[in-house]
């Protein structure tokens, strides 16, 4: 039978195994929304199963972590969630101060509001960078995001707000997003054999939870949002990604994962909401900044992978450079070591 060389394809397309199956989820979900539930069963688990993918890979990936190296999952975790959430504090006191508590009332950036930026800002789309990192980056890159989870919920937006609102994150839910990796590193590194089985799972889940992820994405929420939506979604990518960037290098990253890191979760189009009923000031502002986040959600979803990609290609670039720069090295000071051994034997006595 003849083949056809899909993988390869999808391949050569920037995060391909990642943004187009999420493509392919979001056209379902837009122009065929009932279609999961119609045929149901499996099919139906296959589009609405994120979560349940997401924890059966936070398992794998796991148990392709060395628990010696914890150390570096608490650095680049913790410098990739100081500078996402210091962004988006920095551009929150300047909005605040520009624009106050209410949106733009008209014009260009009509409905655009602090609250929307910074919701949009401050949290990360933890399946996506996960995804990305488990195709382009190192298992320990993958695990830095139980650090970043803390960004999850309105917590962080009220504090960036200047609101009085949830003091503390849930504990439960803190130990639930850390359990499955935490059971995956002791399967790992009590046992080898279980490290390669389950690891190998690891990209092989990447396009099916791509899949669903994107099925609850609705691409006509980037038209409703029209330019300012997506420009949104571009400006949390470059805001976002620049100090994400050079934050993963600082720490000795190749800034794979700090771009991977500028995007914005799905569950972060239900901050404005609960912002505003713990502070009515933002119930107007709410409205069109939940709107906003959603378009955000999508751009992100896409832009984040190709800047991802085409990041991770020139570090493999910048490694080959310098590999040949230290062959071409050792080559050139090859023909003079023999010289010198030459000369050396001819005036021995």
């Amino acid at each position: 039978m003849a083949q056809i060389p899909i993988k390869r394809a999808i391949e050569r397309v920037p995060g391909g195994m990642m943004i187009v199956p999420l493509l392919a989820g979001s056209l379902v979900a837009t122009f065929l929304p009932g279609l999961p539930k119609f045929f149901g069963s499996f099919t139906n688990a296959l589009f609405t199963g994120a979560l349940p993918i997401l924890a059966v890979f936070y398992v794998c990936m796991g148990a392709s972590i060395d628990v010696k190296a914890t150390p570096y999952l608490l650095k680049k975790g913790g410098a990739l969630f100081a500078t996402k959430v210091g962004a988006a504090i920095l551009v929150g006191i300047l909005l605040g101060h520009l624009l106050g508590e209410q949106p733009v009332a008209s014009g260009l950036f009509a409905g655009l509001s602090t609250l929307a930026v910074v919701a949009a800002m401050n949290d990360t789309n933890g399946g996506l960078y996960m995804a990305l990192m488990g195709q382009y980056g190192r298992s320990e890159d993958v695990g830095a995001y139980t650090i970043m989870s803390l960004e999850s919920g309105p917590f962080l937006t009220m504090v960036t707000m200047g609101v009085a609102g949830l003091s503390a994150f849930p504990w439960q839910t803190l130990v639930g997003s850390i359990l499955p990796l935490c059971a995956g590193m002791l399967l790992g590194n009590l046992d080898r054999e279980m490290r390669a089985f389950l690891a190998r799972a690891v990209p092989v889940m990447i396009p099916f939870f791509a899949l669903a992820l994107g099925a609850g994405l609705d691409l006509h929420k980037v038209w409703q949002a029209g330019l300012l939506g997506i420009g949104l979604g571009v400006a949390v990518v470059i805001v976002t990604g620049i100090p994400l960037y050079f934050a993963d290098r600082v720490t000795g990253g190749t800034g794979v994962a700090g771009v991977a890191a500028a995007n914005t979760a799905g569950n972060a189009a239900a901050v404005p909401a609960l912002v505003a009923a713990a502070n009515p000031v933002y119930e107007h502002a709410a409205q069109s900044a939940t709107l906003l986040v959603a378009a955000c959600v999508v751009v992100t979803a896409i832009a984040s992978p190709v800047l991802t990609a085409w990041v991770a290609k020139r570090a493999q670039a910048r490694e080959a450079a310098r590999d040949a720069t230290r062959e071409a090295t050792r080559e050139a000071s090859r023909p003079q070591n023999h010289t010198q051994a030459r000369e050396s034997k001819r005036l021995a006595p």
